[in-house]
């Protein structure tokens, strides 16, 4: 049976359990104006132990305040056994920008940030007055570059957290959207062997990818140049406009892949006529291995020279030749309908 004594203990500690509750750092808590001093305001907050304080600094220049006013506040500062809670009128703006950002969060919305700044490890926006951070693993690029800063780019948002200050933000999910909508349109807009014009949005070990009308191609690194480059960023720049041939449309998969180099003349059709086996021509060394060397003899052609045919004695090619190197060699075998063209340096005619 429930006493009349137990029901009042009951609602005695649910009271005071309802005035002693703690009002974190960026909540939106209702108050009302209660005397000025001059540093600021003392504010009543239901549920606070004391009476709040609103610093001067923290009022907007266009907000006037009186006596008795009941207006919404931010919380700066919890209350403590020692000190008040702070409150803020000039950062309700922020507070519901963090709102707006946590309902497009939740709704998987996509949103305009600027970019302010490239840093070490992605790249510093501003969302509705609000810092955020786009970290390189989410931009389109991959890596930030000084051509990215005072733009607008699209972004979702993954984490939206005002107590912490935390907005971590990814282009890449709003562009991977995106080309999902488009995709389809584009491909079927584009036609093989074609040129088109492009943006460089991202550069790799193994290639680039291109902005092709919203969604990228694939420009391998065999496709960008006809002579021999180590990596990508030797010929391309992130945010470089180019023009590339479409090789390859896959409806499929939904890639293109494109070719930079086919823009150009093939050398290898050049050459025709040009050369003839024995003959004797001077390149430049363009890579060495073990089993031989690759000579340039023509802009965008190599041609092979192979360990036996460097002497006729057991050599070692890294011992032989540096990259870079002006070579006389003997041209042995050309088949430039094939590509291959075979040097050697040890049936060179004695003069």
């Amino acid at each position: 049976m429930v006493t009349m004594e137990k029901t009042l203990d009951e609602f005695e500690k649910l009271l005071e359990e309802s005035l002693s509750k703690q009002h974190a750092v960026a909540d939106i808590v209702e108050g009302t104006v209660m005397k000025k001093e001059s540093e600021g305001y003392l504010v009543s907050v239901k549920g606070a132990k004391m009476e709040a304080f609103l610093p001067l600094k923290e009022i907007s220049s266009d907000e006037t305040l009186e006596i008795g006013d009941i207006r919404e506040f931010y919380v700066l500062k919890e209350e403590d056994n020692e000190s008040a809670m702070q409150l803020s009128l000039s950062r309700i703006a922020f507070a519901q920008a963090w709102a707006q950002l946590n309902d497009a969060k939740l709704q998987g919305d996509t949103i305009l940030a600027k970019v302010e700044k490239t840093v070490k490890g992605g790249v510093l926006v501003d969302v509705a007055g609000l810092k955020g951070f786009i970290p390189s693993s989410q931009l389109r690029t991959g890596t930030p570059f000084d051509g990215l800063v005072d733009t607008k780019v699209e972004v979702k948002v993954l984490e939206a957290d005002p107590k912490k200050n935390k907005l971590i933000l990814s282009q890449r999910q709003a562009v991977a959207e995106q080309r999902d909508q488009v995709v389809d349109n584009v491909l079927a807009s584009l036609e093989e062997d074609s040129i088109v014009s492009g943006t460089v949005v991202r550069i790799t070990d193994f290639g680039a990818f291109v902005d092709i009308n919203g969604i990228d191609g694939l420009l391998p690194i065999s496709e960008i140049s006809w002579q021999r480059i180590k990596h990508p960023s030797d010929v391309l720049t992130l945010g470089d406009t180019i023009e590339v041939k479409i090789i390859k449309i896959d409806m499929e998969l939904k890639r293109i892949s494109l070719s930079l180099k086919r823009m150009g003349e093939n050398p290898w059709q050049q050459i025709e006529g040009q050369f003839e086996e024995g003959q004797v021509v001077t390149g430049t060394v363009n890579k060495i291995t073990t089993f031989g060397a690759f000579i340039n003899i023509f802009p965008g052609v190599e041609a092979l020279l192979p360990v036996a045919e460097m002497s006729d004695e057991n050599v070692n090619p890294f011992n032989m030749f540096k990259v870079g190197d002006e070579v006389k060699v003997l041209i042995k075998r050309f088949t430039p309908q094939e590509h291959r063209i075979a040097l050697s340096l040890k049936d060179i005619p004695n003069e």
